[in-house]
């Protein structure tokens, strides 16, 4: 009987050790069976619906240039005697800009005038010769008739008389051509003195007081005149991108330092003929901003955005929650507001409704269960979509797999999610 105690005795630890082990066991499966479980279950994002205004739009970089500028140049040769403007003046049409010494240009013109007033003196001189001329060949005609003179001797009176009608209408062509080269060299005077082509501002000197300039080979240029009130934007659009620009469309820009103001414009012009830069192909798109407060200067830098399409009070949702799946027709654009769609908002841009499209989000109902629904979308861009039917504010759509999602769950973000709908918790 003690014998039997003592066997009994000796077997519980053995026993402890193995109930042990199997609670163990038992543990780490079924924790294993919970934790897969839970993994089995997805863990979506949402997002909700919000009304707002999207824009679909080329960006690129541009130049500000005045629309309207002159280059003042000089049509005569010779020393810069006085500027009369500095960089930033105001002026107006007719206002003197530069003076060049004139000394050169006064003493051709007093040469002029006083060979011109010989000229005219010898005029005056030969008219006296014609008319003795004519009275001596008149008188040789009147002893002719009476036979007291000889052939000889009218003939001569008549050669002297057209010689003297010859001189004088030799002189008279010496005074036009004399009155031709005073013209000209009292325009060369009056070159000396740069007047203002335009209203305006200057905007860039290049010449220098004391500065001797030679006009014989081309009009060197002193000063640049801008009208500041209306500048241009001059913006490089890659090729990629210029099919969607139209004359016309709307276009903003944006500068350094502007504090996120917005300039507006339309597009005046793309210009045909590109720029190469680094194998890039590059076209000029022009429009025009107003700048009555000169708050835009020459040469400023701008980030220009050209509107492709927009909308205005639009119901709109991430992108990633659009699953595309084909375009519609697209929509006649409504008379005023008449028959616009919940949601669908106000195009602007360039007075189009946006091509429609369809496509499908996931959608969490009033239950807390995902239904999938098509929609009808609108202006796109990378980050949103407009929605014109399918969705109302305030829905919530799913964007993708939460972050605490485990990478080896079933069920997807984008047209990925499980066959059958889960209860969201």
């Amino acid at each position: 009987m003690e014998h039997t105690r003592k066997h009994r005795t000796a077997k519980w630890p053995f026993v402890l050790i193995a109930l042990g082990i199997l609670g163990g066991t038992t543990g780490y499966f079924g924790w294993q069976y919970h934790a897969q479980q839970q993994n089995a279950a997805p863990s979506y994002a949402f997002s909700a619906v919000q009304r707002g205004t999207i824009e679909d739009v080329v960006t690129a970089t541009g130049t500000l240039q005045p629309r309207d500028y002159v280059d003042v140049g000089a049509q005569v040769s010779g020393q810069v005697e006085k500027i009369f403007v500095e960089v930033g003046s105001e002026v107006k049409a007719g206002d003197l800009l530069v003076k060049i010494d004139p000394t050169l240009f006064v003493a051709k013109v007093d040469a002029s005038r006083a060979q011109l007033r010989y000229q005219k003196a010898q005029l005056l001189d030969r008219e006296a010769q014609l008319s003795l001329a004519e009275i001596q060949y008149t008188r040789q005609q009147n002893l002719m008739a009476e036979e007291a003179t000889t052939t000889e001797s009218v003939q001569s009176a008549e050669v002297s008389l057209r010689s003297a009608r010859a001189q004088i209408e030799m002189l008279k062509a010496q005074i036009e051509q004399t009155e031709s080269s005073l013209r000209a060299d009292e325009a060369n005077l009056n070159y000396a003195k740069i007047f203002a082509p335009m209203d305006g501002t200057v905007v860039s000197i290049t010449a220098r007081q004391g500065q001797t300039i030679n006009a014989n080979q081309q009009a060197p240029i002193l000063l640049r005149i801008a009208d500041l009130r209306t500048m241009t934007v001059q913006t490089q659009v890659s090729e990629a991108d210029i099919s969607r620009l139209k004359v016309g469309m709307d276009a903003y820009f944006t500068t350094l330092g502007s504090q996120g103001r917005r300039w507006q414009g339309k597009l005046r012009r793309i210009e045909p003929t590109p720029t190469v830069e680094n194998n890039v192909v590059l076209y000029n798109a022009l429009f025009d901003v107003d700048n009555a407060n000169h708050a835009l200067m020459p040469q400023m830098t701008a980030q220009v955005f050209f509107v492709v399409a927009s909308a205005q009070d639009a119901l709109l949702v991430p992108a990633a929650a659009v699953a595309t799946s084909g375009t519609a027709p697209r929509r006649e654009r409504p008379a005023g507001s008449e028959g616009r769609q919940p949601g669908q908002g106000s195009a602007v841009g360039r007075g189009e409704m946006p091509r429609v499209s369809k496509g499908t989000v996931q959608v969490r109902n009033a239950q807390g269960v995902l239904e999938s629904r098509e929609v009808e979308t609108g202006v796109t861009n990378r980050v949103q979509v407009q929605i014109i039917k399918g969705l109302q504010e305030g829905e919530e759509v799913v964007i993708g797999q939460s972050a605490r999602q485990n990478t080896g769950a079933t069920g997807a973000g984008i047209g990925g999610m499980p066959g059958g709908m889960p209860r969201i918790r």
